[in-house]
């Protein structure tokens, strides 16, 4: 990739991504302290100043190789930490505290979309091309995030609910694959197969949300 180029791209991508981390891990902080968890709180993890929730290799380093290698960029944040059992109802409230960080991301991907659809009505310089293209990154920084974060897997977001939702014996045999969660979840990403299954939901959210925006 060009070097000049990949600047643009890094600094288009920063504000999305970060807001997008930002956000998506206070969320499930905030929410757990409200069913009874204050493992993050007193952690200072309920939080918007995203150097705590940057992690060096998941959130720096990663995406910035990825971006270079492949156009694409990946990542992660640090975890907030959540003790399940001091939440009030553990497996109910679990799904409320798994549930927040998609939904943050949700609500990014609606504001960015608003923001892109303000910025057409004005003139086009250099200013407002930048922020568009800021806004159409957030826009899809939050949609892959959310739908990523929703997949039924642990240690992610949507095993968590999947594992709420599931009657207690099934909900303890399919909690039992946690440990071989991220090794599958590789898998998936090196394989391709993780992009042939979410790419189509991928695709058809930002085909919505730019419809609904009047963007397309």
């Amino acid at each position: 990739m060009d070097p000049y180029n990949f600047l643009i791209k890094v600094l288009v991508y920063a504000i999305p991504v970060i807001f997008a981390i930002t956000l998506h891990e206070a969320a499930h902080g905030y929410v757990a302290r409200h069913f009874g968890d204050t493992t993050a709180y007193m952690l200072g993890r309920v939080s918007l100043n995203p150097v705590k929730h940057i992690d060096p290799l998941g959130t720096i380093l990663v995406p910035l190789v990825t971006l270079l290698l492949s156009g694409y960029m990946f990542g992660w944040a640090k975890p907030v930490p959540v003790n399940f059992n001091n939440l009030r109802d553990p497996k109910r409230d679990m799904l409320w505290v798994a549930a927040a960080g998609p939904v943050s991301n949700i609500a990014q991907m609606a504001v960015w979309a608003f923001a892109a659809r303000m910025l057409t009505t004005l003139p086009e310089t250099q200013v407002s091309s930048f922020w568009t293209a800021v806004s159409e990154a957030g826009i899809l920084v939050n949609a892959a995030f959310a739908i990523l974060n929703l997949f039924p897997l642990l240690p992610l977001d949507g095993g968590r609910i999947v594992m709420s939702l599931l009657p207690n014996k099934l909900s303890y045999e399919y909690s039992r694959l946690e440990p071989y969660g991220m090794v599958i979840l590789l898998v998936l990403i090196i394989t391709g197969a993780l992009g042939y299954l979410l790419n189509p939901l991928l695709v058809a959210t930002l085909d919505q949300i730019y419809r609904l925006a009047g963007l397309a």
